[in-house]
């Protein structure tokens, strides 16, 4: 398909895409299956971005960022995005685009997954509503979106104005409260420990993190750092450290869905199909609505059948 097709189907897709969802709900006897194509779009949009944000070949990011939407727009186009999954799939790689048109795009895919879904983790609605109010120049309601002026500046939210909504409607939509945002800023600030990897051993790595001052520690050790740190020994090869990285996370933040299922997921990568089903449905009983794990576990039961 060619950018200028892109173009013209872009300025349709928001008046058609409500119809297409329209014919799914009243045909209820047919059941669709998530798309798996999607599925891996979405996968390498999250690899592209794991690992040190200063590491990232941003334009090599962008030609990949491209070229993820001009096929969900095929995908849209020939009606083979049609599940809950799929429209949060689509509005994660538009989330991920240019201006404010491929923003509104995020925030209509995302209205489409809830109204076939209403269990759907709604964050990714949240966080498309402010970054499509933030390129109008309006300040964001939520607080899901953060940035810095330079590569050595520290991160900072966005404007935010703090009147439209509440901490509960923030909760709703899985939005740390503004009191939590503060303190994710912080942690944002902390050194990273992929920083840490070409000068010390993992071995050494884990000391500094269980010994590390857990109301103010230098590098960030929250749940979604070590997470990160994992998915980047991932990216980089080191399955074996990723391993161990995740195992400890699991440890400090045993009560995190999260924690599970990337720890599965890296056990499935390396051949520990028993050890992985059995993480993925730890966090499935912590988080029913953990769509990864179902589907993954899904997949696998199909598979073995």
């Amino acid at each position: 398909m060619k950018i200028s097709k892109q173009i013209a189907i872009i300025s349709i897709i928001i008046i058609t895409i409500s119809c297409k969802t329209k014919k799914q709900t009243f045909n209820s006897a047919e059941a669709f299956s998530d798309n798996l194509e999607l599925i891996e779009i979405y996968k390498k949009d999250q690899l592209d971005r794991s690992g040190n944000y200063d590491d990232v070949d941003w334009e090599l990011l962008g030609k990949n960022d491209s070229l993820r939407r001009i096929r969900v727009i095929q995908l849209l186009d020939s009606n083979k995005v049609r599940t809950s999954l799929d429209y949060k799939n689509a509005a994660m790689i538009f989330q991920h685009g240019l201006d404010s048109t491929h923003y509104r795009m995020a925030v209509e895919f995302m209205k489409k997954s809830v109204d076939l879904d209403s269990t759907t983790n709604k964050w990714l609605l949240a966080a498309a509503i402010d970054r499509h109010l933030l390129s109008m120049d309006k300040p964001q309601i939520y607080g899901t979106q953060y940035y810095r002026k330079g590569p050595d500046a520290p991160w900072e939210s966005a404007e935010i104005d703090t009147t439209k909504i509440s901490d509960y409607e923030r909760l709703k939509y899985g939005v740390p409260t503004l009191a939590e945002q503060k303190e994710r800023v912080k942690a944002m600030n902390r050194t990273k420990l992929i920083e840490l990897i070409n000068s010390k051993s993992i071995e050494s790595i884990i000391e500094i993190i269980e010994n590390e001052d857990k109301n103010d520690p230098i590098h960030d050790i929250s749940e979604k750092g070590l997470n990160s740190f994992g998915y980047a020994l991932m990216k980089k090869q080191k399955d074996e450290d990723a391993l161990k990285i995740f195992k400890l996370n699991i440890k400090l933040y045993p009560n995190a869905f999260n924690t599970y299922d990337s720890y599965a997921e890296c056990l499935l990568k390396m051949g520990n199909k028993e050890a992985a089903i059995e993480n993925y449905k730890k966090s499935i009983g912590l988080n029913p609505n953990n769509e990864n794990a179902i589907k993954i576990l899904k997949s696998i039961s199909s598979i073995n059948n």
